[in-house]
């Protein structure tokens, strides 16, 4: 039974290349059905992938094959909590270093387009401190960033 609602992210024909990726990456994530043209059609042929159903950090999603028409935007991302500095380098490096590209205050983009916020939960935890002169602190220098220092972050928060 389809989830009663499920992300559809378009992609110019590398869904399952993405899916694959997400699935190798991110906990908790999976390929799943992959639907492929019964029959020719304007923009392909029989037995290519149309959609491909999978599964990022437990949430459902599904590729759609539909061409360069329309592009990933910033106005839609997935945001990941990560626990240490381990984690968020391990997943800022799998994006960036396959094709992807660096972006401010822990975002970053993948080969195809969509955005990523890899975001520690000390950070979270920073800069929603009831002290804010903390909070602020921990702000600004997360301002400076590309990729999460959580160090970096934990010494501006304590002063």
């Amino acid at each position: 039974m389809p989830n009663k609602n499920t992300i559809c992210l378009w992609y110019d024909n590398d869904a399952l290349g993405a899916a694959k990726f997400y699935a190798e990456t991110f906990p908790d994530s999976s390929v799943g059905a992959i639907l492929r043209a019964p029959g020719d059609y304007p923009d392909g042929k029989q037995g290519d992938v149309l959609t491909v159903e999978f599964t990022v950090a437990g949430i459902p999603c599904v590729g759609l094959n539909g061409g360069p028409q329309f592009k990933q935007s910033e106005a839609f991302s997935f945001q990941i909590a990560t626990e240490d500095q381990a984690e968020t380098d391990r997943l800022w490096n799998a994006i960036v270093s396959n094709g992807g590209q660096e972006s401010a205050c822990g975002w970053c983009k993948d080969r195809w387009g969509l955005s990523w916020q890899i975001t520690p939960r000390i950070l979270l935890e920073a800069i929603t401190d009831p002290d804010r002169a903390a909070a602020k602190r921990a702000f600004e220098a997360m301002m400076t960033m590309g990729k999460i220092d959580i160090a970096a972050i934990e010494k501006a928060w304590r002063g």
